[in-house]
C-alpha cells in the first residue's frame, strides 16, 4: 500500500483537514483567494504538538511556515489534477472501505456485548442438556414437532429427574443427552451461553433453540473463572493388547519415578510420551481456559497445579495415562486489557447478528425506512418451485418501473428487488414457506442498501470520518505529487546528484577513524590477563577459547573500523596505534588494540551517495516551495494570526 512509503512525509500524516469549515470562522490565510481558517490550523497544531520531534516546530510562526508549504503543495496536486489518477481513486475507495467499517456500527449494543462477554468470561457455569436435533432450515411441521418433543422431556426431567432422563433419552442420533463440564463465555454458541448463564444453579432452562435444535439445560455451579494455564504434559496410551507387566499403569508410573529422581520432564517426554503432537515439544500444550478440554479430569488436575514447575502425579483419562507439568498460571486479566480482543470475537461470532441488526434498525430510523413492506405479498405470489431449483426467473409480465422503498433521495424499484432475489437464489436451504423466503431476502436486501447508502454519505454525517479521509486523501496526493516532482528526480538526475556533491564536498568526510580490535568484559581482572595475551601477540580465537569455557562468555571481540561515536569505544578513548588501558564502559570493561589510524578524508561520490540524494532531495524542493510560492499568491491575515497565538498560549 503506498501509505506505507508515508514515513518519508511525515507532516503529511500529521496533518488533518476539516471540511466544511463555519462562515464565522477567520480566515488565517488565502492561496489564489481559496481560504485557509485559523479553526482548522489550530486543531491540526494542537493534534501534532506532542508529535513534533523539532522544538521549532512547536513555534506558532514556525508551524505556520509548514503548514503553509503543505497547502501549497496539495494547491499544486489538485491544479496537476492528479486526484483523476485510477490508481488515487482506487486507493481510496478501497481505504474509505476499510475506514467506514469503524464508523458503521451501532457503538452502545457492541459496548453492552463486550462488558457481557467479560463478565461471561469472568465464571464459569458447570452443566448438561438435552438436545432434539433440528435442521437448521426444517420445515415448520418438523420445527413444531421438535418443539413439542423438547416441551414434553422438560416437563418429565421436573418429574423424573435431569440425570436419568438425559441418560434415557439419549440415542446419539435424534436425541442427545450430555455432560458437559465447566465451560466459560465463547466456549459455545451464544444462544446456548445464554441460557445457561441465565438459568439458576439447580434449575432447568425453558426450551431454547440453536442451529442444532431444541435444548434444555441444567446449571450445577457457578464459580469465578479459574483463568488461563499452560502446561506440558507426557501420555502413555491404554491398549487393549497391554499385559499386565507393561500396561500404561506401569510405564507411566516409572516414567514418574524417574521425574521424583530429578530426571528432566521435557526429555522424558520427548523420549516416552505418545502425544505425537506434543512428544516433540517436550508435551507443551497450547494455554487453554475452563470448557476448552474435553477431559474433565486432565483439567481438573491442571488447574490443581499451584506453584509453576508443579507435577502431577499420574491421572487416567479417556485417552490414556498423563503426567503434568504446570509452566503458567494466568487471571482472568482486567476488562481494559481484555477490551480489544473481546471486541474482536464479539464481531466475530454469533453476536454479531445483533450489532448488525442494531445498526439496520438504527439506519431504518435516521433514514425513515418503514418496516412494512406490502409489496412483499406481490413477490411471495410470483415464486414457484423453481427458486428451489434455482433456475426462477421474472414472470413476463414483471413491472420493474414500481418504486418499492426509498433511502432518502435513493428510490428503490421492483427491478432492483427481483434482481436480487434471481442473484440470492442459491442461497436458500431447504423448502421454506414462500413468504417466508421474500421476508427474509427482502431484510437482507434493505440491510445491504442501507449500509450502502450510509458508506457513500459517511463524510457528510460523521465529521471525525471526513477528517480522516480527507487526511489521507490529501497524503496520497501529496505521495504522487513529491515522488515526480523530487523524488523520482533526484534519484535519476546522475549529472544534477554530481554537481551538488561537486559543490558541498566539504559536507561529505569521513572523520578519524581507528582500525581497532575492541575486548570487552565484565570482569576487570580477566581483561588484564587478555590484555596481557594480547601484549604477547596471542591470536584472539586462541584467547576466546581459554576464557570462554563451561558454556560461559566470559570475553568478547568485537572488530573493525570505527569513528570516535562508536559504541563499542569509550567516549575518553584516544586514537593512538598500540593497546590501550582498560576502560569501564556501559557497566562492563574494555581494552582497545589499535591497529592503524585512518586521517580525515573526503569521502567519494558513491560512499556518500545516500546522503547526496538525501541533502539534494530539501534543496531541490526548497526552490520547488519557492517556485509555488511565486505561481501561487499567499496572503496572510496578520490579525487573525494575532487571535490565534492568543488562544494558543492560553491553552
Amino acid at each position: 500500500m503506498i501509505l506505507k512509503y508515508f514515513q518519508t512525509v511525515l507532516f503529511i500524516l500529521l496533518v488533518s483537514i476539516v471540511k466544511g469549515q463555519t462562515a464565522s470562522d477567520e480566515v488565517l490565510f488565502t492561496i489564489d483567494n481559496e481560504p485557509v481558517y485559523s479553526s482548522e490550523f489550530i486543531r491540526v497544531y494542537n493534534k501534532n504538538l506532542d508529535l513534533v520531534q523539532d522544538e521549532s516546530q512547536k513555534n506558532v510562526d514556525e508551524y505556520l511556515n509548514l503548514f503553509t508549504n503543505y497547502k501549497l503543495k496539495i494547491k499544486e496536486a489538485n491544479s496537476l489534477e492528479l486526484q483523476k489518477k485510477q490508481s488515487y481513486i482506487s486507493e481510496l475507495d478501497s481505504y474509505k472501505k476499510q475506514l467506514a467499517k469503524n464508523f458503521m456500527t451501532d457503538t452502545k449494543v457492541t459496548e453492552a456485548l463486550v462488558e457481557e462477554a467479560y463478565d461471561r468470561i469472568s465464571f464459569e457455569v458447570k452443566a448438561n442438556h438435552i438436545l432434539v436435533r433440528l435442521d437448521e432450515n426444517a420445515s415448520p411441521q418438523d420445527t413444531l414437532v421438535a418443539y413439542n418433543n423438547i416441551v414434553k422431556i422438560r416437563e418429565r426431567t421436573l418429574n423424573e429427574g435431569f440425570e436419568k432422563l438425559m441418560k434415557e433419552v439419549h440415542n446419539g442420533q435424534t436425541l442427545f443427552g450430555e455432560e458437559l463440564g465447566y465451560f466459560s463465555g465463547f466456549r459455545m454458541v451464544y444462544a446456548f451461553e445464554n441460557a445457561a448463564f441465565n438459568t439458576n444453579v439447580g434449575e432447568i432452562s425453558q426450551p431454547f433453540r440453536t442451529r442444532f435444535g431444541y435444548h434444555i439445560v441444567k446449571v450445577y455451579d457457578k464459580r469465578k473463572s479459574r483463568g488461563e494455564v499452560t502446561i506440558a504434559h507426557i501420555m502413555v496410551k491404554t491398549k487393549p493388547q497391554d499385559s499386565i507387566s507393561d500396561s500404561a499403569e506401569i510405564r507411566i508410573n516409572d516414567i514418574y519415578k524417574k521425574i521424583k529422581q530429578g530426571e528432566d520432564f521435557e526429555s522424558l517426554a520427548k523420549q516416552f510420551s505418545e502425544d505425537g503432537s506434543t512428544s516433540n515439544k517436550g508435551g507443551m500444550l497450547a494455554p487453554f481456559s475452563a470448557g476448552q478440554l474435553s477431559a474433565q479430569v486432565f483439567e481438573d488436575a491442571a488447574f490443581g497445579l499451584q506453584q509453576i514447575g508443579d507435577v502431577s502425579k499420574p491421572i487416567k483419562t479417556q485417552y490414556g495415562w498423563h503426567i503434568l507439568k504446570l509452566y503458567d498460571k494466568k487471571p482472568v486479566q482486567p476488562f481494559l486489557d481484555l477490551k480489544p480482543e473481546l471486541e474482536m470475537k464479539v464481531k466475530r461470532d454469533e453476536r454479531s447478528r445483533l450489532i448488525d441488526n442494531a445498526l439496520i434498525n438504527k439506519l431504518k430510523e435516521h433514514y425513515h425506512v418503514s418496516s412494512e413492506q406490502p409489496a412483499l405479498n406481490y413477490f411471495s405470489s410470483i415464486l414457484n418451485a423453481d427458486y428451489f431449483k434455482h433456475s426462477w426467473v421474472l414472470p413476463a409480465d414483471f413491472k420493474g418501473e414500481k418504486p418499492l422503498v426509498s433511502i432518502e433521495d435513493k428510490q428503490l424499484t421492483y427491478q432492483d428487488f427481483g434482481d436480487f432475489l434471481i442473484k440470492n437464489q442459491r442461497s436458500v436451504q431447504g423448502k421454506l414457506s414462500f413468504n417466508k423466503i421474500v421476508s427474509a431476502q427482502y431484510e437482507a436486501f434493505l440491510g445491504i442498501n442501507l449500509t450502502q447508502y450510509q458508506e457513500e454519505h459517511l463524510e457528510e454525517e460523521n465529521k471525525d470520518y471526513a477528517n480522516i479521509v480527507q487526511e489521507y486523501r490529501d497524503g496520497l496526493l501529496l505521495f504522487d505529487l513529491m515522488e515526480t516532482t523530487i523524488w523520482n528526480a533526484s534519484r535519476t538526475d546522475s549529472v544534477a546528484i554530481q554537481n551538488y556533491y561537486d559543490e558541498h564536498k566539504s559536507s561529505y568526510m569521513w572523520t578519524e577513524r581507528v582500525h581497532a580490535v575492541v575486548v570487552s568484559s565484565s570482569n576487570e581482572s580477566v581483561l588484564k590477563k587478555v590484555s596481557k595475551l594480547l601484549e604477547k601477540g596471542t591470536d584472539p580465537e586462541d584467547i576466546k577459547t581459554m576464557f570462554n569455557i563451561n558454556n560461559q562468555v566470559n570475553v568478547i571481540f568485537t572488530s573493525g573500523l570505527m569513528n570516535t561515536q562508536d559504541q563499542a569505544l569509550p567516549s575518553e578513548f584516544e586514537f593512538k596505534k598500540g593497546l590501550s588501558k582498560i576502560y569501564k564502559h556501559n557497566n562492563s570493561f574494555v581494552v582497545v588494540q589499535v591497529k592503524d589510524i585512518y586521517p580525515i578524508t573526503q569521502k567519494s561520490l558513491d560512499e556518500a551517495k545516500g546522503n547526496v540524494i538525501a541533502d539534494y532531495q530539501l534543496y531541490k524542493e526548497s526552490i520547488w516551495i519557492q517556485e509555488l510560492k511565486d505561481k501561487y499568491k499567499v496572503s496572510l491575515n496578520q490579525e487573525a494570526l494575532n487571535h490565534v497565538k492568543t488562544l494558543i498560549n492560553n491553552q
